[in-house]
């Protein structure tokens, strides 16, 4: 018989310094298991310990390479399934495909729906996540779900730097409610940059409303892909006056030239969290403040495992 409330912690391949900092975090050592790959790229996953009736937490992220990260996701929760865990619960630091989660025109899917229904399909029980593209995504399971806000996280390093007549910028009318809920825990102004989407990933921002000048200014969005939106928000709030701009992400993706419009950008900082792990270069950039989440997973984890209420990690 197992001993009550023990839990193994797994990773994939997608983000394992962010495991291994949540297992530190945990006090635990994470699971053996093996990934490799055939010679053709189909991906070959076992687990190398028993994991009959415990509680599984497996660790992996939608970054860089989704489509495979997503593959060997669901390979891995299938394993558990039929070693017969007693609990399989997936940390999902970056949702992927939750921008399209909703039928904004004709014939397209909603991609967002399409990964829940794969989650449960493969066998998950449970999902954590942070800072979901679209909070209503949790709809899409009937499993349960916790989206975790990067709010703990952020606002003590916002209230560190001491910033003068702080003012929270929503980058959309989508994005209202968390700047919202974020100026009001740092004790800050709203206002939010009116954009429209002509395109994917193609931005133009068209008015600022609320007042910005003579304040600093930071931009709060839950990420940045091509950083073409961000810079141009930037810019925006530069010309109405702003004194500092800053930006923080939960998620980085910064893909395509988003590194090089960053860094050519009025932008003072860009602070992000380890959702998606950074490279070189942009470990490397002076504007990049990269911040850990490892420590809420962590304590999230902890009191799922043990039955305790999540709810106050929220706030």
């Amino acid at each position: 018989m197992k001993k009550e409330n023990t839990m193994k912690v797994f990773t994939g391949s997608s983000n394992p310094a962010l495991a291994k900092e949540i297992a530190d975090f945990l006090k635990i050592e994470l699971g053996k298991c093996v990934l490799e790959q055939f010679s053709d790229g189909e991906i070959h996953f076992y687990i190398d310990e028993n994991v009959r009736g415990e509680d599984v937490f497996i660790i992996q992220s939608g970054s860089y390479e989704a489509n495979f990260h997503l593959v060997e996701l669901f390979l891995m929760i299938d394993a558990f399934k039929r070693a017969s865990a007693e609990r399989i619960s997936v940390v999902i630091p970056y949702y992927c495909y939750a921008r399209q989660d909703w039928k904004d025109r004709p014939r397209v899917p909603i991609s967002a729906r399409l990964v829940a229904d794969l989650l449960e399909a493969s066998g998950a029980n449970r999902v954590l996540t942070i800072d979901l593209h679209s909070p209503q995504i949790q709809g899409f399971f009937s499993i349960p779900v916790d989206n975790l806000s990067v709010a703990p996280v952020l606002s003590n390093y916002v209230q560190s730097l001491e910033l003068k007549d702080l003012t929270i910028i929503s980058p959309d009318a989508g994005g209202v409610g968390r700047a919202r809920f974020f100026a009001k825990i740092v004790s800050a102004e709203l206002a939010i940059i009116d954009k429209r989407r002509p395109a994917p990933n193609v931005a133009k921002v068209l008015n600022v409303i609320g007042e910005v000048k003579d304040r600093d200014v930071l931009i709060l969005d839950d990420m940045v892909d091509t950083g073409g939106t961000l810079v141009k928000s930037a810019e925006a709030l530069k010309k109405e006056g702003a004194r500092k701009v800053l930006a923080a992400c939960t998620h980085p993706v910064l893909s395509g030239k988003a590194m090089e419009k960053i860094e050519n950008s009025c932008l003072e900082k860009l602070i992000v969290t380890n959702t998606i792990p950074l490279n070189e270069s942009q470990r490397s950039s002076k504007k990049i403040v990269p911040l850990s989440v490892a420590p809420l997973f962590g304590e999230a984890i902890r009191r799922i495992n043990k039955g305790y209420s999540v709810s106050s990690l929220f706030i």
